[in-house]
């Protein structure tokens, strides 16, 4: 699939460019239900990135398992160019995850993607696509990134990997995102280091992408700022209890951290979020509850035991209060699931 080019560049001369080369390829391997966003965001920066320079410096295939056709999440069909078949030592492969990557990695595609790095093969995860990546055993021992919903799950399935908040990760061969936009930010820093920041920022601007976010940057926003906590203190507290989720630290102990009394803290909960210390902690520790009852295979006595509960029959009675249902009943409408 190698799109067209203009005869006019944008940015530079071919000259400009240096020699001509050989274009580099991109293979994005569609893995079931992946998401469109994350795809197509990659695609388009290549394409423009063409586009602006007047020449086709990228060119890329569609591949899946069966080599006929894949679905993204949101139902559309995409026609497939190619079977995982052998791929170029030059080639950049792509995975592509979205909803229920788990069921996508399948035994096949496993071995697939572990021959192909073998060979030297540059390999990357776009979205849950990391989780692919993952089991696949190719980012043991590397930094690595996932979309922020499936943090928890992944951090407890692959403790072997330094996974980060990052949009996206580039450990030596092995790139990884966080799924959505992300993709534009990896693929504007492959163009950048490829053909140079000038025409990373024309594809950019051709996007309407005013910000372009760096390795450095994270995929969400602190949960002080997100839910619009300026309060030096609070904020300090709330990272505390995000921190420790498997062993929650008391109130009065969080006070004396940062120099309150107990009462104090109380207020200040009050004030800014409308409840108590011990029921915000409470939410977070639900939340991860819920998301590794989801997300992964875990027993339910072990997800109690991750996000702090030592008492089934506890852990079902502060669940229930928060989600209207048991962590049973969750477990088993949602099992094995791993969503974006």
């Amino acid at each position: 699939m190698t799109p067209e080019v203009p005869p006019l560049s944008r940015v530079q001369s071919t000259a400009d460019l240096g020699p001509s080369a050989r274009p580099k390829r991109f293979v994005f391997v569609l893995l079931d239900n992946f998401t469109m966003l994350c795809f197509a965001s990659a695609v388009e920066a290549l394409r423009i990135a063409n586009r602006m320079s007047g020449q086709t410096l990228y060119t890329w295939v569609l591949a899946g398992d069966g080599g006929e056709e894949a679905y993204c999440s949101a139902g559309v069909g995409f026609k497939l160019d190619m079977d995982l078949g052998e791929l170029s030592r030059d080639d950049v492969m792509f995975l592509c995850g979205g909803i229920d990557v788990k069921s996508a990695s399948t035994k096949t595609l496993l071995n697939w993607v572990r021959r192909e790095a073998r060979r030297g093969v540059v390999t990357g995860g776009l979205c849950t696509a990391a989780y692919t990546l993952a089991k696949a055993g190719l980012l043991d021992g590397k930094r690595a990134t996932i979309h922020w919903e499936n943090h928890d799950s992944f951090l407890e399935e692959f403790d072997e990997i330094e996974l980060t908040k990052s949009v996206f990760v580039m450990d030596g061969n092995r790139y990884t995102t966080a799924g959505g936009t992300a993709s534009i930010d990896l693929m504007l820093k492959i163009i950048a280091d490829d053909h140079g920041e000038d025409l990373a920022n024309a594809v950019a601007d051709q996007l309407i992408y005013t910000t372009i976010r760096t390795d450095q940057d994270t995929q969400r926003l602190s949960t002080p700022t997100r839910i619009g906590v300026r309060h030096p203190k609070l904020s300090k507290v709330i990272q505390m209890m995000e921190a420790n989720i498997e062993e929650p630290i008391s109130p009065s102990n969080l006070a004396a951290d940062i120099g309150m009394s107990t009462r104090q803290l109380e207020r200040l909960f009050r004030r800014y979020l409308n409840r108590s210390p011990k029921r915000y902690y409470m939410e977070l520790r639900l939340q991860k509850a819920r998301n590794l009852l989801m997300q992964t295979d875990m027993s339910v006595i072990n997800v109690a035991l991750a996000c702090g509960f030592t008492s089934p029959s506890h852990f079902s009675k502060c669940y229930r209060s928060q989600y209207n249902t048991t962590p049973y009943r969750e477990r088993g409408a949602q099992s094995g699931r791993l969503s974006v």
